[in-house]
């Protein structure tokens, strides 16, 4: 990876296929993660981040550097991911799938080497925070999954969802609760 941001952006802005699949490859795996966390649908998540690279590739040139490029980056891919929401009306379609498959949907179409059931011991621990996740508001989600999944700072995500830093604190606070008191019932 390129040390300084402005580098990286004179070399994408330069039109250089070479450069741009190593952009690609760099952070694709980031992108596709985002997006799966906010859509839970690993093709939809794979789709979106294709669009998310088409839109870098056509508008790299008016990129302001106002943020890094991982920013502007983490940005694109939460507003396409968004987009996609909106125009399936997710929430109905989620509830109406989750019902009918049951958490194995949600685990078969995870990315195999980001799985959080790799991660946390046992799977009832693993079904309870799958179902407690899936009922919080999308805001509450987004802000949640870039927290404590991506590990970004508070001032970090908001500069991605366009919220500022008490907004996305107190988005954070609220999932963390709505999803402790789910898991306590």
């Amino acid at each position: 990876m390129y040390t300084d941001d402005q580098e990286y952006i004179d070399l994408l802005t330069s039109g250089n296929p070479v450069i741009f699949r190593a952009f690609v490859e760099a952070y694709q795996h980031m992108v596709i993660n985002i997006c799966f966390r906010l859509l839970l649908d690993k093709q939809d998540a794979e789709d979106v981040a294709q669009e998310v690279f088409i839109e870098v590739f056509s508008s790299i040139n008016q990129f302001k550097a106002n943020s890094a490029l991982s920013t502007w980056l983490y940005r694109i891919a939460v507003s396409k991911s968004l987009d996609l929401l909106k125009r399936k009306n997710r929430k109905k379609r989620f509830a109406i799938i989750s019902k009918a498959l049951g958490n194995e949907y949600m685990e078969k179409n995870m990315p195999e080497n980001d799985r959080p059931d790799r991660l946390l011991e046992g799977k009832e621990q693993y079904e309870l925070l799958l179902q407690a996740i899936a009922i919080l508001p999308t805001n509450q989600r987004i802000a949640l999954s870039l927290s404590k999944i991506n590990g970004l700072r508070h001032d970090e995500i908001a500069a991605i969802m366009g919220n500022t830093t008490f907004a996305v604190e107190s988005l954070i606070y609220r999932a963390r609760k709505t999803l402790s008191n789910k898991i306590k019932k």
